[in-house]
């Protein structure tokens, strides 16, 4: 027997996650949201200045949600202490309470990270709000989904929500190369990566830290010292950090993103798999419900509006029942979304509509379409020239509602599927422009 080789598979096999590993400390060390962090803006001062606020980071996976909680308790001197909703009650929460009073009397100040703190019911958020507001103890609560859904008004109000965005694409490439050049495990290993397999790397990421340095560490372990990481080696790694649902981690959104593609796709098979799928590993009924909420709108939208209404009344059902008995009516809404008729119309004409305002496109609005509730407005030319649409055949006038510089431009065009397909008839009989090219594309 080796004892040497069996001492080092051991080691390898019991030291921490290269993810772990490489958490940073102190702020300097901390990738992305320089919104945020820059010098001067809002943590970054908290943390210079060692002070905390009660805050809730809204982001996805792998964002440094949990890294920035703990850099802020350091950054204070606080105890620092963390829960996670799944699977903590109000029992848990009071003894935490009990210890950050006691810290209090001995000059001490505690903070509190809650994990998934969308998921504590009203009652536990409830035995929050008396330590907060009191400053036994700061709150950091940390949540993949928008916190005015779950977290109750009175929770909010006490806190300040910071909305995190995936690390950029610099901003991993960055975690990259440190995590080969200076972890203690790695940089022995003399890495290299193929330009392929470091683009494959980067983009399977989808700007969560903690999967790219997963996929990174499995790879490693599949070339050993002194190798090269193709961009096949990265596929069997991205397999191999893929093949487990866990609601916590990576997989949860492999499988919600499976499930609103094949209602996209128009799969109503494919979608009540996935979604079995996730009710059988635990999901959130909620969760999945909104996801269908946003779908009706963006996939759907107006070729068949009813599917906006029909995802509203399953999430209140959902809200009403609980499973298992909801399991029947998610089934119900994701069959209907993946049968029906499919746009996403609406949700380009408002991003392109943001697009332009972003673009500086604040144009004032025209002076026909201007209220003249005083004489002195009526005398300015306000509302001059509108054409009432009731006093016209069809109930419509022909007259320029956008700035003079837009006048030309479509931002709504709706397809020809389902009850669009009227409203593209509709508005292509009613304007001319709609019958020209659009100057934009």
């Amino acid at each position: 027997m080796d004892l040497f080789k069996e001492k080092n598979q051991k080691s390898v096999q019991w030291r921490p996650p290269l993810a772990e590993r490489l958490r940073p400390v102190k702020i300097g060390d901390f990738y992305g949201h320089q919104k945020y962090l820059a010098k001067g803006k809002l943590l970054r001062q908290l943390i210079d200045r060692n002070e905390i606020i009660s805050l809730i980071f809204w982001g996805p996976p792998g964002s440094g949600k949990t890294t920035l909680a703990k850099i802020i308790a350091r950054s204070a001197d606080a105890k620092y202490y963390q829960i996670s909703a799944v699977d903590s009650g109000v029992k848990q929460l009071r003894e935490i309470i009990k210890v950050a009073e006691s810290n209090k009397n001995n000059g001490n100040s505690t903070l509190l990270f809650i994990d998934e703190i969308h998921r504590f019911n009203k009652a536990q958020q409830d035995a929050l709000l008396g330590s907060v507001e009191q400053g036994v103890l700061t709150l950091i609560g940390a949540t993949t989904e928008n916190p005015s859904f779950e977290v109750i008004s009175p929770l909010l109000s006490r806190t300040k929500v910071i909305k995190l965005e995936p690390l950029t694409e610099n901003d991993i490439k960055s975690i990259l190369s440190n995590a080969i050049s200076n972890d203690e495990y790695m940089k022995p290993l003399k890495l290299k990566i193929e330009p392929d397999a470091e683009e494959r790397l980067i983009m399977s990421s989808g700007g969560d830290a903690r999967r790219l340095l997963n996929t990174l560490e499995i790879s490693s372990r599949l070339v050993g010292r002194n190798s090269i990481i193709t961009n096949d080696i990265v596929s069997q790694a991205l397999l191999s950090n893929h093949h487990v649902y866990d609601k916590k981690g990576d997989a949860h959104y492999d499988i919600i993103s499976a499930f609103i593609k094949s209602i996209r796709g128009s799969d109503p098979d494919a979608a009540v798999y996935w979604l079995a799928r996730m009710l059988e590993s635990g999901e959130d009924p909620k969760f999945i419900a909104r996801r269908m909420i946003i779908l009706a709108s963006e996939d759907i939208g107006n070729a068949d509006p009813f599917a906006l209404v029909l995802t509203d009344s399953a999430f209140s059902a959902i809200d009403k029942i609980g499973m298992p008995e909801a399991r029947i009516v998610l089934s119900q809404a994701a069959t209907y979304l993946a049968s029906t008729h499919k746009s996403n119309a609406a949700y380009l004409a408002i991003d392109k509509a943001i697009k332009v305002v972003k673009k500086g496109g604040s144009y004032a609005v025209p002076l026909h379409l201007r209220n003249a509730p005083t004489k002195l407005m009526e005398d300015e030319g306000y509302s001059a020239g509108y054409l009432y649409p009731h006093n016209y055949p069809g109930h419509f006038s022909d007259q320029d509602y956008l700035p003079p510089e837009l006048s030309k431009t479509l931002f709504y065009k709706p397809t020809k599927e389902g009850k669009e397909k009227k409203f593209f008839e509709r508005l292509s009989g009613l304007w001319k422009k709609r019958k020209e090219n659009d100057p934009d594309d």
